[in-house]
């Protein structure tokens, strides 16, 4: 039996080129991450705002306005 090492059992494995469709995907990828993350921030701070103002603004309720029906009516003859 052949003697084991390191060198003879982990082999590192030779590094194919990237195809020019890898080497394009990965970049999208990248790209979208970016913007993902950009707008995840911009979310989070556009909301911080919205709470922060409705934590300061008062709740002013306006009073109901009711619609009264005009009476209809009927005359017997």
């Amino acid at each position: 039996m052949a003697k084991l090492t390191k060198l003879s059992v982990f082999k590192e494995q030779p590094k194919r080129a990237e195809t020019p469709l890898e080497k394009t995907t990965r970049i999208v990828k990248k790209l979208v991450d970016e913007e993902a993350e950009q707008r995840h921030i911009k979310n989070t701070r556009l909301r911080n705002s919205r709470l922060e103002r409705d934590a300061h603004t008062p709740a002013v309720s306006k009073p109901v306005e009711r619609k009264t029906r005009a009476s209809k009516t009927t005359t017997k003859q």
